[in-house]
């Protein structure tokens, strides 16, 4: 989701592998281990939690998450605490790296010291204040000034336990000075609405004949305004602290008024030092991404040479999009925003086809056919990925979440064998799984997605014709992405294709590892199946595969999604679960007289709506229905569904304005006669849900075209203010692309993604010139730094380089502006630019550097 700021769409994303932790503080007591899991928070927002690793100090987590930022923040956290069956799970410590401080860690495996977790320093959220020094005049007809301050609202707190109901205590900090003055408490909200004024002395009183507006120099720098921030809690600890703001008085200047935001700040004793390793440590790799994007006209002529020159320039190496892969120094870095860009323009076929059958021309051995990590194989990984999901989740999700539930043993190494188990059994229980994975992926080629099917054709054919004295090429070319790059890793980490939640446990994941090594063996045809095994103990297992029938099954399976004819997918009449979660909802239905009243679980009939109205629920999205039941386990308890709504009865699904119920993170789900107002867990998950619920309604033929972004209350929308329920949406839906792949893809996006990489590889495309100018004039052997570079035809790659050089120059120039007019026009101290804001202050640095070096 963009956040919009000065005609540009602003995109944020967040990659994170969480490692391990280690050096955790033992437990106090006989036992000394550990039950840990560990939290991704947006400032005080949790959006991710690995499972738990019980019995451990040094648990390792091995997760990949991966999210869409659809906010702003100030710090990205990590909280690991320890898990406790009895009473509230206590916190270890956390990690908490600045938004600006983000780069510095941009893709590297860090280890990262754990600090305590102290609840002065656990703030988010901004005020907004107003300050006004005033001379009164007092009936005894004497003067003095009095501060008038006024504190208008706040945004973003934080919810404590499930709930926020804040106020704000003022004070004036001095010598003698004890004054403290609190709003009213806002009940449940988080963007409270104060507008309430408190009046200071500031100045003795004096004579009237001395008039005198200004406060002594040196009585206002001891003079400090304070407004401190609390959460009204039921509790017997008493109020929760949620953040205060120190402001000094000599901020008022001459004209005695000072009206500005302010990021809410911990404590003077919230951050509290410790030593190195005392809490332990925990090992991330973050890679995070910010992409200010410019209206389409902006990438005109980098697309146009990327989508019209890359698949028909010959030969393919002096391609924009080739190029790009040469000069990036990860081809995956390259891969991501190419494949979704082609993907997205239809494009991405004629693209993969060239590039591959370059490097099929280049390969010397058949057997070494896409065994690098060149552009080629990362290209076509990543459009599986993304053109192949939901076909992996068909084929393969049952069947791992019964291997992940059922826990049978099937170790069948005699040396990690436990003393429990049979190794006969271990066996069979392992055949039973690899016949069943087996079975179900050859069975599958009809479901392959069109996409995936036109690249296979392709790579087979480029094989063939190639090395045509082997007869098996045209299928090992195949198999050697979808079941080396497809099925073997995705059933080896099931978690990393979104099959499971999380890295599966120990015992299972040993059983996947093995269940993979025989798949990819058995789909890679090749001749000594035997040699392709270190281990004796796989060797011996694999007889049970040595039959003619599971060959000529690969390949019948291997020929099905190779054909380039093209055919209607049919239904999969089993369902499949798409996502699952608890969530709190509420009902509006549309009766026969158009008036419209709220189904609720508890209290019906009521006239007001809160927190108690809302009911927790288990949903269950799969590609037939959307239900909702009582608790996570109702149908292993025989219950049903307590509702149930086909896929085909989804007329939209939108986010809902908090406004409705002062409640955030909510969305609805609009059908014929009612709409379920959903309130998801945080903002992630949220956008989760809509995205998802969005995708699997797409072709519903009665969707509609407009809806009512706030609820119907008190006899009105709130959004439009009509007063029949049954009036036409006031606001288009989103989401208006078929449902295909690409509903995922911002062209503009990827151009701009495409642009940076550019842009931070220039030194290697100015090289890369130099490099095509070297091999024209000497026909020599090559220079050794510019042997890295693959180039067939130095005078097509030096055009196509020119060209690029002055697209990404131009873009570059517009983006300078861009930071040149925002640098000029933002005033430090607005709502999007809080006091406190450091990222804006380092920001500003950057331009005031930048302009001095121009002058």
């Amino acid at each position: 989701m963009a956040v919009e700021e000065e005609g540009l769409r602003v995109f944020q994303s967040v990659k994170i592998k969480i490692g391990e932790a280690k050096n955790i503080p033992p437990y106090p007591g006989p036992n000394k281990m550990r039950d840990c899991y560990c939290t991704v928070n947006l400032d005080q927002e949790e959006v991710f939690r690995t499972k738990t690793i019980e019995k451990s100090l040094c648990p390792f987590y091995g997760e990949d998450f991966y999210c869409e930022i659809p906010r702003s923040f100030r710090h990205l956290s990590f909280y690991i605490f320890d898990r406790d069956v009895f009473r509230r799970d206590s916190s270890i410590g956390k990690v908490a790296v600045k938004k600006e401080d983000l780069q510095k860690y941009h893709g590297k495996d860090h280890w990262f010291p754990l600090q305590p977790v102290c609840a002065d320093s656990e703030v988010q959220g901004k005020v907004h204040l107003e300050l006004r020094l005033s001379e009164v005049i007092t009936d005894s007809g004497v003067i003095c000034h009095k501060l008038a301050t006024r504190v208008l609202e706040c945004q973003d707190l934080p919810i404590v336990n499930g709930q926020c109901d804040p106020y704000a205590a003022v004070s004036l900090l001095g010598p003698s000075r004890s004054e403290a003055k609190k709003t009213k408490v806002k009940r449940k909200t988080n963007n409270p609405q104060f507008d309430e004024v408190f009046f200071f002395e500031v100045t003795k009183p004096l004579s009237y004949t001395k008039r005198q507006f200004d406060v002594e120099e040196d009585d206002v720098d001891k003079l400090a305004l304070k407004v401190d921030l609390w959460n009204a809690s039921n509790l017997k600890f008493g109020d929760e602290f949620l953040g205060e703001v120190r402001v000094p008085l000599k901020v008022l200047g001459q004209s005695g008024v000072h009206d500005a935001w302010y990021f809410l700040q911990p404590r003077d004793n919230g951050n509290k030092s410790v030593k190195a390793d005392e809490l332990g440590s925990l090992r991330l790799n973050i890679i995070y991404t910010e992409d200010h994007v410019f209206p389409t006209e902006h990438y005109n002529p980098l697309r146009d040479l990327l989508l019209l020159q890359s698949a028909h320039v010959e030969p393919v190496s002096a391609s924009a999009a080739h190029i790009l892969g040469e000069v990036c120094r990860e081809k995956q870095e390259a891969a991501v925003p190419l494949v979704r860009l082609f993907l997205h323009y239809g494009k991405i076929v004629p693209f993969l086809s060239a590039i591959a059958h370059a490097e099929i021309n280049r390969t010397q051995d058949p057997n070494t056919i896409f065994r690098g990590n060149s552009l080629t194989s990362k290209c076509i990984d990543e459009t599986m990925k993304l053109a192949g999901m939901h076909y992996l989740r068909v084929t393969l999700k049952p069947i791992i979440d019964e291997i992940c539930t059922d826990h049978k043993p099937c170790e069948i190494d005699p040396v990690k064998l436990k003393e429990s188990e049979n190794l006969d059994t271990n066996r069979e229980n392992l055949r039973q799984y690899v016949d069943r994975i087996f079975n179900v992926i050859t069975s599958s080629g009809v479901s392959c997605p069109t996409v995936m099917c036109d690249i296979f054709f392709s790579l087979r054919e480029s094989a063939a014709s190639r090395f045509q004295d082997d007869p098996d090429v045209r299928y090992t070319a195949v198999s050697s992405f979808i079941f080396l790059r497809f099925f073997a890793p995705a059933i080896l980490s099931p978690n990393l294709f979104h099959l499971r939640p999380h890295h599966p446990d120990p015992c299972t994941s040993r059983t996947l590892t093995l269940i993979s090594k025989t798949i990819q063996t058995l789909g890679s045809l090749a001749k000594s199946k035997s040699a392709n095994f270190k281990e004796s103990y796989m060797a011996a297992f694999y007889d049970y595969f040595n039959e003619q029938k599971y060959a000529d099954a690969v390949k019948n399976f291997l020929d099905l999604i190779s054909s380039s004819a093209h055919w209607d997918q049919k239904s999969i009449e089993t369902p499949i679960m798409l996502k699952e979660g608890s969530v709190k909802l509420i009902i509006k239905r549309f009766d026969a007289k158009g008036s419209g009243r709220f189904m609720i679980k508890r209290a019906q009939g009521r006239n007001r709506f809160g927190l108690k109205n809302f009911k927790k629920r288990w949903f269950r999205l799969t590609n037939h229905e959307f239900t909702y039941h009582k608790t996570k386990g109702s149908n292993a308890k025989g219950e049903g569904a307590l509702c149930s709504i086909p896929i085909e009865n989804i007329l939209a699904v939108e986010r809902l304005e908090e406004e409705s119920f002062k409640m955030k993170n909510m969305f609805q789900v609009i059908q014929p006669e009612r709409a379920l107002y959903i309130q998801a867990n945080n903002c992630v998950e949220a956008r989760d849900w809509i995205d998802i619920l969005t995708k699997v309604s797409q072709c519903n033929r009665k969707r509609l075209s407009t809806y009512h972004p706030s609820a119907f209350l008190n006899g009105h929308w709130l959004c439009c203010k009509l007063s029949a329920d049954t009036a036409p949406g006031c606001t288009p839906c989103t989401g208006g692309l078929p449902a295909n792949i690409q509903l995922d893809v911002d062209g503009d996006r990827e151009t701009e993604r495409i642009y940076s990489l550019y842009s931070t590889y220039m030194s290697k495309l100015v090289k890369m010139q130099e490099a095509c100018g070297s091999k024209s004039v000497y026909d020599g052997p090559e220079q050794e730094e510019y042997s890295t570079f693959v180039i067939d035809d130095p005078q097509e790659t030096y055009k196509t380089l020119r060209l690029v050089i002055s697209a990404v120059q131009t873009l570059e120039q517009q983006h300078m502006q861009y930071k040149r007019d925002k640098f000029r026009k933002t005033k430090y101290g607005s709502q999007e630019h809080p006091i406190g804001d450091q990222s804006f202050q380092c920001y500003n640095r950057q331009q005031s550097e930048s302009s001095t070096y121009s002058i």
